[in-house]
């Protein structure tokens, strides 16, 4: 919202200057982004008029005019401006002017004969026109005027960025009343010109679609003047606003839309046909707007038309077929409300907007319909002429706004500060909102144009605008300093962070949302949580695995040169179940390139399985979780494993699938894991036990077994069978080849006996040793090795 600081004053006189009213707009909510000067320093530059002009001797475009300039003898000054007649008033630059540029004006002569001063350009001023030539004045313009007073120059363009709820606060009388309640002034109103009716024209008016435009008014003007110049002051007004000037019917109502925050619209009443209908569009209908853009009608479209089809796109834009022009001489001015949830999105789905689409997609004041109308009427009446007919007021029932509640008490809590009901209840009556008091609450109904007081919140937010940010005292927090309980049995998450990083992984954040690629990918689903209104394309679903933004990070780092990349995330993933939406968190953990960092003392291993195995172990210690194959859309067929803990799936492991590997460039496939992150905060008490004095004694066994069987099934059968005196069995040799029949390997377990309380014999050990070689050989059917 940009607007001239001077016409903000005339509004609402007050004594701030200009740092002192942008920093007060600023501190209520209204953030000043802005504040510039309308047009750049000059000086001694006067109103003149041309008295005569001849044409110069040696030059033939030149002129030489003589000018007055409010003194008692006229000037003579050499121009070359080919818009230039007598009797027309210009700005003037006198002898010793100083103009934008560093451009001082000095007495001169021009092809022999002497000039005494300057005929000036808007450009030449730093003031764009658009001109080419002298910047003509209004013929009212007094002649020996200082042209900055003359032109309001000494101004500031004020330019606020207001946060999407305060659309009250899109035109000067809703920023003068913000101002008036800040200052505690009366808040401005408009009162119209009283307009005398001198016909009875109506156009009839059908709304079909009361929901979507609970309001709509109109009023017929016959016999204008389309083509009378926009005064100076209203042009001025607009351009400092950003507006540009058009013509008097379309600036009449960019006025009322600034000063009121109204959006009008004018029709060019002769090419009406029948009544005019508010309804949505349809198929196979079509409009061309006053954009020039030719736009396909679709049923949640609101148009306005009449018996030959849509005349305007309602809220957004007019159209071409009914737009006005120099020549219109009988109009049809519109005033409406339409329903925010209509407008909203329209813009950005069509590609445009509008200066009025920007305000009915935030709420306009829909009791000020027919204020503006009045307004509109009485400028176009004065400046344009014309005859005024009565109002046509089409209103559906619009719902009172329903009171919201706000507590004295909660206010001061919150704020830190002490209200009484009455306090709160003196701040929000300024603001024009009615409040009744009962006990310590007060019962707040927002007035018709802010539709951003919903909550008690909103509420307290504005008793704190209007009694001042800056008045609110700082005060120390204070709590009593408690230790904070910390189960043994729970782990920190961010001490599992340090863990994780502690074995060479680095931690990531991507983004919850993905591509459904990804997802179809690494989760094997298709019916993934969609994102409403994604920030982008390849954003468009939330994800149920961390592994796709993994992947994405390694071949960032791939494309980057990196030759071994270690990575974790610890965050939510979303999944829909049945009716539920669930949001478990999980850490996820990638390893790709060597197993060491590139080193002299030995050669470089690539990464594999047991590498994420032995940290998602060391994670998890000292609880011990098995590894059982299983299938992930994810990972490799034959190299992927469930991680179960106490009988329960935490996650699974493995090297990432072959065709993963090839669509997203890897060259070499990386191992991935993902687990629950509620199984990695518990953990188990460890117990201390005292060292045995007494040695321990060791003894492998080497056996013959089918390829088929399982390591971990022949380790929990042995654990089972031995007795308290084993402290470790561990595999620690594994062959396949020559000497070793076809479908067999060779298995060399490590055996630890101990007792805690005497030495072991052989014959105990001997013993032992046999129980377990039995158990080998009737479960697994294991053969000693000789």
């Amino acid at each position: 919202m940009k607007f001239s600081e001077n016409w903000l004053r005339e509004i609402l006189p007050n004594d701030l200057n200009t740092e002192q009213l942008a920093s007060m707009l600023t501190m209520a909510g209204l953030e000043v982004e802005a504040a510039e000067p309308v047009a750049k320093d000059f000086s001694n530059v006067v109103v003149a008029e041309v008295l005569s002009i001849s044409k110069h001797e040696n030059a033939d475009k030149l002129n030489v005019c003589t000018v007055s300039v409010g003194t008692q003898t006229p000037l003579q000054i050499v121009c070359g401006a080919r818009n230039v007649t007598v009797g027309a008033k210009v700005p003037c630059a006198l002898v010793g002017a100083e103009l934008p540029g560093d451009f001082h004006i000095k007495q001169a002569k021009v092809r022999g004969i002497e000039s005494f001063g300057m005929l000036c350009s808007g450009s030449e001023l730093g003031l764009d026109d658009g001109v080419d030539g002298l910047l003509l004045l209004d013929n009212s313009a007094p002649v020996g005027m200082d042209f900055r007073k003359y032109y309001q120059l000494d101004d500031i363009a004020l330019t606020l960025k207001l946060t999407p709820n305060r659309a009250d606060c899109l035109s000067l009388n809703g920023v003068a009343r913000e101002l008036a309640a800040l200052l505690g002034q009366e808040s401005p109103r408009v009162v119209p010109s009283q307009i005398a009716l001198s016909c009875e024209d109506k156009v009839g008016v059908r709304v079909e679609a009361g929901d979507a435009c609970p309001r709509y008014v109109t009023r017929v003007i016959r016999n204008v003047d389309a083509a009378v110049a926009t005064p100076i002051w209203m042009k001025q007004r607009l351009e400092r606003s950003g507006i540009r000037s058009l013509s008097i019917l379309v600036d009449v109502t960019n006025y009322v839309l600034l000063e009121m925050g109204q959006p009008m619209h004018a029709f060019d009443l002769d090419k009406l046909e029948g009544e005019v209908v508010v309804r949505f569009g349809k198929e196979g209908e079509s409009i061309r707007l006053l954009n020039q853009k030719d736009l396909n009608l679709t049923s949640d479209l609101l148009v306005i038309a009449d018996e030959s089809g849509p005349l305007a796109l309602a809220g957004i834009m007019g159209g071409e077929q009914s737009a006005i022009s120099t020549d219109t001489r009988n109009i049809l001015l519109e005033s409406a409300f339409f329903s925010p949830q209509v407008i909203q999105g329209k813009s950005r789905l069509l590609g445009f907007g509008s200066e009025s689409s920007h305000r009915f997609e935030r709420g306009v004041d829909y009791a000020n319909c027919v204020l503006a109308l009045e307004r509109a009427s009485a400028l176009i009446l004065e400046i344009c002429g014309g005859s005024a007919g009565p109002i046509t007021d089409v209103s559906a029932p619009i719902h009172e706004r329903p009171s919201v509640s706000v507590r004295a008490a909660r206010v001061s809590k919150v704020l830190g500060l002490d209200f009484t009901v009455v306090e709160v209840s003196a701040l929000l009556s300024r603001l024009g909102m009615c409040c009744l008091i009962e006990n310590d609450v007060v019962h707040v109904t927002p007035p018709s144009y802010r539709f951003d007081i919903e909550i008690e919140e909103d509420l307290i937010e504005e008793v704190a605008r209007l009694h001042g940010y800056d008045a609110i005292p700082v005060k120390p927090a204070l709590c009593r300093a408690v230790m904070l309980e910390s189960p043994a049995e729970a782990r920190d998450i961010d001490a599992l962070r340090t863990m994780v990083a502690l074995r060479e992984y680095q931690e990531v954040i991507n983004y919850a949302f993905v591509d459904q690629s990804w997802e179809a990918d690494f989760g094997g689903r298709t019916d993934s949580l969609k994102v409403v209104n994604p920030i982008a394309s390849h954003m468009s679903v939330m994800r149920s695995t961390l592994i796709g933004g993994l992947v994405s990070n390694l071949s960032y780092n791939i494309n980057r040169k990196q030759p071994r990349v270690r990575l974790f995330e610890i965050s939510r993933v979303f999944i829909k179940e049945a009716d539920q939406l669930l949001q478990p968190e999980k850490l996820a953990l990638l390893a790709w390139g060597g197993r060491e960092q590139e080193q002299w003392g030995g050669q470089d291993a690539p990464v594999d399985f047991f590498d994420i195995k032995a940290d998602i172990e060391a994670l998890l210690a000292p609880r011990k979780a098995s590894f059982v194959a299983c299938e992930h859309p994810s990972l490799h067929p034959g190299r992927a494993a469930a991680i179960i803990l106490d009988g329960t799936s935490i996650g699974f492991i493995g090297e990432l699938h072959p065709r993963w590997v090839q669509k997203y460039d890897l060259n070499t496939p990386p191992v991935v894991a993902e687990l629950s992150l509620d199984a990695l905060r518990c953990r188990s008490r460890i117990r201390a036990m005292a060292v045995s004095k007494f040695q321990q004694v060791r003894r492998d066994i080497a056996v013959l077994v089918d390829e088929v069987v399982k390591v971990e099934d022949m380790l929990n059968s042995m654990y089972q069978r031995a007795s308290a005196i084993v402290t470790e069995i561990n595999v620690f040799d594994l062959y396949k080849g020559k000497g070793i029949p076809d479908n067999k390997k060779s298995l060399a377990f490590k055996v630890i006996l101990q007792d805690t309380r005497k030495t072991l014999t052989d014959e105990e050990v001997e013993s032992v040793m046999s129980s377990l070689i039995a158990e080998l050989q009737q479960r697994f059917g294991a053969t000693l090795r000789a």
